[in-house]
């Protein structure tokens, strides 16, 4: 896993107060790789920002990062990308994929064994945004530091 860019915050106006870019290899342990990193990024929006997010919401975070990095890495070809941004009340998880086919959630199936990860972060998540972009999809999922 390889860390991108790191940018502590900017003055411009709707841009992020904390955000934290990385490209995940396809070798190892890459979800729980992709799930400390989240944690991370949460201790230093904590301890170097000063922002109160409660332990709930980094589990909740990570939770969101395991289910759509999980269905990136099984769905798309190519590199993924994860980027974790706070906005004001709001911390946000966008993957990125080279698969431009958005997800579509499943009908409900108490019987049916896995392929739950879109529900699961539908029901976890403020909100939830899929765009195409030039060379596949991202997927946003916003979670409030309240949670």
């Amino acid at each position: 896993m390889e860390s991108v860019s790191v940018d502590e915050g900017e003055t411009v106006s709707d841009a992020p107060r904390l955000r934290a870019s990385y490209a995940l290899d396809a070798e190892g342990a890459w979800i729980a790789q992709a799930r400390h990193l989240a944690a991370e990024f949460l201790d230093r929006a904590r301890t170097e920002n000063g922002l109160p997010v409660p332990n709930r919401v980094v589990e909740i975070t990570q939770l969101v990062v395991s289910e759509l990095v999980t269905n990136a890495r099984k769905y798309a070809p190519g590199p993924v990308g994860l980027d974790l941004r706070v906005f004001g009340d709001a911390v946000e998880v966008v993957v990125h994929d080279g698969n431009p086919e958005a997800p579509r959630p499943r009908d409900a199936d108490p019987g049916r064994v896995g392929q739950h990860g879109l529900e699961i972060v539908m029901a976890v998540a403020e909100a939830l945004d899929v765009r195409q972009e030039a060379e596949g999809k991202s997927i946003t999922a916003r979670i409030a530091l309240s949670a």
